[in-house]
């Protein structure tokens, strides 16, 4: 039985918003779409995505300023940054700010589900990771009670 992902897709495009989503939710994912930058913040600041799919050229809010405020306030959100003008300086900059990885457009779609599916994995890892951690922390907190 195939986990589903929670996904975001931040994109200007509203066709090709409209058919990813439509595609990735037929494969059981839940999926949440903007068309903006600060739409998609604001969805995410509501919504427990496990991964965001985000375009690189918007108007207004560029997705190089949506992924750094990403990981600055959900910082085990995995993004996958997508884009028809993909040069290897922003795929660059991209990883270094932090995202899980990189796809130009049209990208293959069995890639982006593999894509999805390693970030969520990492996500959960990192999530296990924490409650480890938080659970250490309160039996050190307890005196081992």
């Amino acid at each position: 039985m195939k986990i589903p992902i929670y996904i975001l897709i931040v994109d200007d495009e509203p066709d090709f918003v409209d058919m990813l989503a439509m595609r990735l939710g037929d494969e059981g994912n839940k999926v949440r779409t903007a068309l903006d930058g600060k739409s998609g913040l604001a969805l995410l600041d509501e919504w427990d995505a496990d991964v965001v799919i985000l375009d690189i050229k918007m108007p207004g809010m560029d997705g190089m300023q949506v992924l750094k405020e990403i990981k600055q306030k959900h910082p085990i959100v995995e993004v996958i940054l997508l884009t028809g003008h993909g040069t290897i300086d922003t795929a660059v900059e991209g990883l270094k700010s932090g995202a899980y990885d990189y796809l130009l457009k049209p990208a293959n779609h069995q890639e982006l589900l593999d894509k999805l599916e390693q970030a969520r994995k990492r996500k959960a890892e990192h999530e296990e990771r924490i409650r480890q951690a938080e659970a250490l922390a309160l039996v050190r907190r307890t005196g081992g009670m």
